[in-house]
């Protein structure tokens, strides 16, 4: 199957270093140029494509632009496609179809483990590509097929939006023990090795139960614990979710 990426973005970028091995790949960017650039850049096999009167006939289109590019993007699109996958956050299906032309359409939130084939994707829309869906964004990572586009503005906070919340976790985990006197590398080192751990009990535990065999009682993580809660970590979380999740209203 060909896969036609629209974009040369971040998320562009981390989708095509995803699907390269499985997928051929056209790249299309805002001028030739920037199509080619982005393909020697990444090391990619692709053809390259101008944005400029892009006749998306019978393709399958990745759309990955900012949500605000929508409309100027969509009025250089002729013909019809065949399949649309947009990652635009917040933008519903039925504005993708005022904007553009496409037999079937689904929504995708990937986030940028796809570089990694490491993505938690989300998905919804025609359930008719539920199975083609799933298979192209397996190539990334893990996906799950929501019911509705509100589920999966929920999501978008969750899992899309995921990965710049736990960097903030990493950065000050790293940062607390470097505080205390642990040079930087090996504190690095011992947050990167914590998250990957966990990754692998969280698949097979619930988080409390995982929570509860480590904290001992009067113990140095029901100290640090304590610590986080007199913070209102927690609901801190809870409220990022929900924030989130109104910027795609």
């Amino acid at each position: 199957m060909i896969l036609t990426l629209v974009g040369t973005g971040n998320m562009s970028k981390a989708l095509a270093l995803g699907l390269k091995e499985n997928y051929k790949l056209e790249i299309v960017g805002r001028t030739l140029k920037k199509a080619e650039a982005f393909i020697q850049e990444n090391n990619l096999t692709a053809d390259a494509f101008a944005l400029e009167q892009l006749d998306i006939s019978d393709k399958n289109i990745l759309f990955c632009v900012k949500p605000y590019a929508l409309e100027p993007v969509a009025k250089e699109f002729q013909g019809t496609a065949r399949t649309l996958y947009s990652i635009l956050a917040g933008t519903s299906i039925e504005s993708l179809h005022q904007h553009i032309r496409a037999n079937h359409i689904v929504r995708a939130m990937p986030n940028v483990a796809a570089s990694n084939q490491a993505s938690m994707t989300t998905l919804t829309g025609d359930e008719t590509l539920k199975e083609q869906a799933i298979e192209i964004f397996d190539a990334i990572g893990s996906t799950l097929w929501l019911d509705s586009e509100k589920q999966l503005d929920i999501a978008t906070g969750l899992a899309g939006s995921g990965p710049a919340y736990l960097c903030l976790v990493a950065e000050a985990l790293a940062d607390g023990a470097v505080r205390q006197g642990l040079k930087r590398e090996d504190a690095t080192k011992l947050t990167s090795g914590l998250f990957d751990g966990f990754a692998t009990l969280l698949q097979k535990e619930h988080p409390a139960l995982i929570k509860d065999s480590v904290m001992s009682p009067g113990g140095t993580t029901a100290a640090g614990y304590g610590a986080l809660e007199a913070k209102a970590v927690r609901s801190a979380f809870i409220d990022a979710i929900e924030e989130a999740y109104k910027k795609t209203l």
